[in-house]
């Protein structure tokens, strides 16, 4: 499961240390690569829902599988030095991507149910620790190579020891004798405010993290700061995460009520996107941590609120494929509204007050989510919150 975690999102930070090149290379606009970012974030959304009942047809084990094999497909269709290749392939990330972080909250409730909340920390953490990979790498990757595609295409390799790993070492189970579903459709889940909360505030803490992903070099480098240095302090910034996607589980374990955790993190995240967008230059590394921290919180809880909320792996697994389906379409407009935004020139000043303003709804969604009720199915069937 960590070495899952580590292959979903290197496919998504190595694209945006790399914009200006790609944008140089193919003539795409600012808008095209405004889409060139949103497009994975989109497919989380899309396919993430699909999860759920792939699961159910082919089982989760080998549903991942298959998520995996087609990231790796994905990875090596964007070295082939074409615009209609990097689109295709990316596509195809974002599909693999959606489908296999959905499974993994349900496979860590079932396997681990007396500590999914922290195991969901570790594997977050290698989620992390990939991000941070893929955004300091992608430069000197794509120096040393001798083209940004090649160097796309380079994380292929680990997608297939992942798959590999995956294979040999999955969790083995009888489908025949796996527990009969007892509830918990999605239209029971969509009659329930705490799901569209915990939806919500996935999809708006996501929003800033793909936002991160796709645009935060690009915004440095407005501020001054050549493409390499960017590049590292997005990597710096994602390696941060680290930290808080650990501890996140521990700290939200000190009482039943989360909102306290939630909302140091998005204070984090707040302070973090000021100091590198508006204070002086010597703020930008502490600037590049605080957003860190509070990131990588934010995450490890949103996914921590799953297993949290839900009594069982199977209502656990219905709400993830919820959640990041309907919170990561929802993420996918942050992007795309960037992008939007830099072809009419808009400046930094801007920028960081709407980075802002999805904070703060984002708190506003957290002081919901946050508090300590829980899905269960009552021995009628019936889906409720308690």
């Amino acid at each position: 499961m960590v070495l899952v975690g580590l292959n979903l999102r290197p496919a998504l930070s190595t694209l945006a240390p790399l914009l200006a090149r790609i944008q140089q290379d193919t003539g795409l606009s600012a808008l095209s690569i405004g889409a060139l970012t949103t497009l994975p974030v989109l497919c989380l959304g899309i396919f993430a829902p699909l999860a759920p009942w792939l699961a159910k047809r082919f089982g989760p084990e080998n549903t991942l599988a298959a998520a995996l094999l087609l990231l790796a497909g994905g990875l090596a269709l964007r070295g082939v030095p074409a615009i209609v290749a990097l689109f295709g392939g990316t596509l195809m990330v974002g599909a693999a991507i959606g489908v296999a972080g959905t499974l993994l909250p349900a496979l860590v409730k079932r396997e681990l149910p007396a500590g999914a909340d922290l195991m969901t920390g570790v594997y977050t953490m290698a989620l992390c620790l990939g991000g941070a990979l893929g955004a300091g790498l992608s430069v000197p990757l794509a120096d040393r190579l001798g083209n940004w595609s090649t160097g796309l295409a380079s994380w292929t390799l680990l997608a297939l020891a992942a798959l590999v790993a995956w294979r040999l070492l999955m969790p083995r189970h009888d489908a025949a004798k796996a527990a009969p579903d007892t509830g918990g459709s999605l239209r029971e889940l969509l009659s329930q405010p705490l799901a569209w909360q915990v939806m919500l505030f996935m999809g708006s803490q996501s929003s800033l993290a793909y936002i991160v992903f796709g645009w935060l070099p690009t915004l440095l480098m407005a501020r001054g700061y050549s493409e390499a240095e960017a590049g590292w302090m997005m990597g710096a910034s994602v390696m941060v995460q680290l930290i808080s996607a650990l501890s996140a589980p521990w700290l939200a374990r000190l009482g039943g009520d989360q909102r306290p955790a939630l909302l140091l993190v998005l204070t984090m995240v707040a302070s973090g996107f000021w100091l590198l967008l508006q204070a002086p230059a010597m703020w930008r590394w502490p600037g590049a941590a605080l957003l860190g921290l509070g990131q990588g919180g934010g995450f490890s809880l949103a996914l921590t609120l799953i297993v949290l909320r839900t009594a069982d792996s199977r209502l656990a697994g219905k709400l993830s494929g919820l959640v990041q389906g309907g919170g990561y379409t929802l993420a996918a407009l942050g992007p795309l509204a960037i992008g939007v935004m830099l072809q009419f020139d808009v400046g930094l000043t801007v920028l960081t007050r709407v980075l802002l303003g999805i904070v703060a709804v984002s708190m506003g969604f957290a002081l919901f989510a946050g508090r300590n009720r829980r899905l269960e199915v009552d021995d009628a069937g019936r889906l409720l919150t308690r």
